[in-house]
């Protein structure tokens, strides 16, 4: 390529891939796709995916033929809208027959197993049964194995499934020659069971409950799997299914019912009670209380009214809404959530990219190790079925299923579970981002403060007409402004529940000054203070001042009666939050664009040393790569369009579900409420997926570690090996599972209060 020529445009296919069953399938697909020219893939076994990057004029059906050689059926994901409609928990069609298929084995393996472990119940010709129930075990139960692995042989390739399908087929081919050519067919004849393996005197031992016990435990492990691996994934089933079906629209007051599809900008639908909100929209007429738990994890309904945002998936308790369409399909919020969820399961994280660079090699390792235990037995002169045995256990006992499930079941449940708790997450890199955070810069106006103009105090001249009447009369005369200070005026009074309806005469706006009028035959001027203050008044004034908050005086009939303080009031989340960053060991830092006094003010409040007012977007961008510069791990939280620059420049960016999508989009946490209330638990959620999935880790390599060499060594029956290896990757999907479970600490008690400023 030369210097003029651009790179190719890259764009992004799902793909759904039939037949991995462990990390050396996961590890020989993306290799497959990593043929093609400038692509790269990320292959999830939990899931059954392919995230695949490709140039554009390589073709999703081009990707899919390509995997499918590999000897992995692979086609695009169903649409939405069918996945949509599919019934929450229905069982498919193969998962049906695998349930079946295990049953049927059960039914077959139990008997040769009762048999084979039980010299006592050995009757004459025993042998011969449990040979024709072991038969159809060892074939059609172990089918699917034998399947797979003749299909990797014309591939060239080796799996989980080879090891499985050579253990039982050696098994059950030995028992056959036992029964056939080596004595062991004749009646009366018993067998002792042993947990370890031995050589007999007489005739060849049979192995027939080897045969029929690996196909049974790795199928009844792999059942166990799948259902464990449906429960990671239901926090993501449970975002999907939020979305609504269908929608009453109403147009020149007729309402229909139509698809949610067919719905566009715009448009006008009802929500009645009990109905989830078809789309993100405006209400136009209408009082409700919303339940937002599920999209955004608040944790009680919320109000919405006439020109209140609500969000699609939002369940409506109260009245009935009419509500205007501002987002549908792909752009509304819940799509961008369960986005993101689907983006961040498909990743992997740095410690999973190794296991799966081991599990390319592992299954030729352990097939060269089998040869080799095989040829060492019989040149030490052993038995031949002891060679046979140690051959066939190792063969069963390795696992390198459980490498393949390390990661993504854990990422399944931790991202599902912050997904539900108003936290989400790009992927594997922002966890351990995450997990090493030591630094947070933070901006103020919209993140640590509300972001809007609200009367923090009012303090009244002692003695005077009293605060509900000040307050009444001031509201009266500010209804017909049109200015924040105004809007903040009426906006406290609602909250007081202070009545506004006193009529309203010679209504004045002076710009810089105020507003005045006449209430009640009494002259109400309210603006900024000019002139002598009463004590109390003066001292209000100089505190609202010192917070960069500005002071609103309230005269009447001339006589000053009460100083509002106005301006932005720190979120009652921003307290807890930041003392239990601290408390974390990650440090937080204020930067903002805003003026000296209320950067302080806000600092002071909440305990931060380090401010950095009148900052611009550039130079926030300075101020992380400083601390960088200083060995720390740098997050940026922010929810304007002025902090993108600094999000994407950081080691993490953190933006604000309900901050701009500038912001949303350079960030790799996205905080669903809106608050930074949720950042600490995170950290917290990030530290413990990590740490499970290394413990997952250690287990899956631990477990080869010490069950191979046990099973070269002769210390491991077939059979024992094949439940063994069932249950290592139990183990690791169980141990994954608890982290949907986690809990963040309770909402309790550290500095919930507003600060007055």
């Amino acid at each position: 390529m030369t210097g003029t020529e651009a790179a190719p445009r890259l764009v992004t296919t799902d793909l759904t891939v039939d037949g991995m069953t462990c990390a050396a399938c996961v590890r020989r697909v993306e290799r497959r796709l990593a043929r093609l020219d400038g692509v790269t893939a990320t292959v999830n076994l939990a899931t059954g995916r392919a995230r695949v990057h490709h140039p554009a004029h390589i073709t999703p059906a081009e990707l899919a033929e390509t995997v499918t050689r590999a000897g992995y059926p692979a086609a695009l994901p169903a649409p939405r809208s069918r996945q949509d409609r599919e019934p929450a928990g229905e069982e498919s069609a193969d998962a049906r027959r695998e349930r079946h298929r295990l049953l049927v084995t059960a039914l077959l393996a139990l008997p040769v197993l009762a048999l084979s472990m039980a010299p006592a119940w050995q009757f004459r010709n025993w042998q011969w049964l449990c040979f024709v129930l072991a038969a159809p075990v060892a074939v059609w139960g172990a089918l699917p194995f034998h399947t797979r692995a003749v299909r990797g042989l014309r591939h060239a390739s080796a799996t989980m499934d080879t090891l499985v399908s050579l253990g039982v087929a050696a098994s059950f081919s030995w028992s056959a020659y036992a029964l056939f050519l080596g004595g062991a067919g004749t009646p009366g004849t018993r067998m002792p069971f042993s947990l370890l393996p031995a050589a007999t005197e007489g005739a060849a031992h049979l192995y027939l409950e080897a045969a029929v016990a690996v196909p049974l435990f790795v199928l009844a492990g792999r059942f166990l799997e799948a259902r464990a691996r449906q429960g990671t994934g239901a926090a993501l089933r449970s975002l999907v299914q939020l979305a609504a079906k269908d929608v009453t629209v109403r147009q020149d007051g007729v309402e229909r019912r139509l698809p949610v599809e067919e719905l566009t900008v715009g448009q006008l639908f009802v929500v009645r009670p009990g109905e989830r909100v078809a789309t993100d929209g405006q209400v136009t007429e209408g009082a409700s209380a919303v339940d937002l738990s599920l999209v955004t994890g608040e944790s009680g309904p919320v109000e919405a009214g006439p020109g209140a945002s609500v969000t699609g998936g939002a369940l409506n308790h109260g009245g009935m809404l009419l509500v205007r369409a501002t987002a549908v399909g792909a752009d509304t919020r819940l799509a961008r959530i369960t986005r993101l969820v689907t983006e961040a399961q498909a990743g992997k994280a740095r410690a999973q990219r190794l296991a799966d660079a081991v599990a390319g090699v592992f299954v030729p390792v352990i097939l060269a190790l089998a040869v080799t235990t095989l040829g060492f037995w019989l040149g030490a002169g052993a038995d031949p079925q002891a060679a046979v045995t140690a051959c066939v256990a190792v063969l069963v006992v390795a696992c390198p299923c459980a490498l393949g499930l390390a990661t993504p079941t854990a990422l399944l449940a931790a991202t599902g579970r912050g997904a539900r708790l108003g936290v989400l997450v790009t992927g594997p890199r922002a966890l351990e981002g995450l997990r090493h955070l030591d630094a947070v810069v933070l901006d103020k106006t919209g993140t640590l403060t509300e972001g809007r103009m609200t009367v923090s105090r009012m303090t009244t001249v002692p003695g005077g007409l009293g605060e509900e009447t000040v307050l009444r009369l001031a509201t009266a005369v500010e209804r017909g402004s049109e200015h924040p200070l105004g809007r903040a005026v009426v906006a406290y009074a609602h909250t007081r529940a202070v009545g506004t309806e006193a009529a309203l005469a010679d209504f004045h706006a002076v710009v810089g000054h105020g507003v005045r009028g006449r209430v009640d035959d009494l002259l109400v001027e309210v603006g900024a203070p000019d002139g002598e203050l009463p004590g109390a008044l003066a001292e209000a004034s100089r505190a609202a001042e010192a917070a960069g908050h500005t002071p609103v005086l309230v005269r009447v009939d001339g006589v000053p009666e009460a100083l509002l303080a106005v301006g932005d009031v720190v979120r009652p989340g921003s307290y807890r939050a930041v003392h239990r960053l601290r408390r974390l060991g990650v440090r937080p830092v204020l930067a903002t664009g805003d003026r000296e006094g209320p950067a302080h003010a806000v600092a002071s409040a909440l305990g931060i040393e380090e401010v950095h007012a009148r900052r611009t977007p550039e130079e926030k961008v300075e101020l992380v790569r400083s601390l960088q510069r200083r060995g720390r791990r740098v997050a940026v939280v922010g929810d304007g369009v002025n902090d993108a620059a600094a999000l994407a420049g950081a080691d993490l960016g953190i933006a604000l579900g309900g901050g701009t999508d500038a912001a949303i989009g350079a960030a790799d946490v996205t905080l669903v409420r809106g608050d930074i209330d949720t950042l600490p638990d995170a950290v917290r959620l990030a530290r413990h997926t990590l740490a499970t999935i290394r413990a997952n880790l250690v287990w899956a390599f631990g477990y080869n570690a010490v069950t191979v060499p046990l099973a070269m060594t002769g210390l491991l029956t077939p059979m024992l090996a094949a439940a063994a290896m069932s249950a290592s990757s139990l183990l690791v999907v169980g141990n994954s599972l608890r982290l949907r479970t986690w809990q963040p600490s309770p909402r309790a008690a550290h500095g919930t209060g507003r600060a007055a400023l």
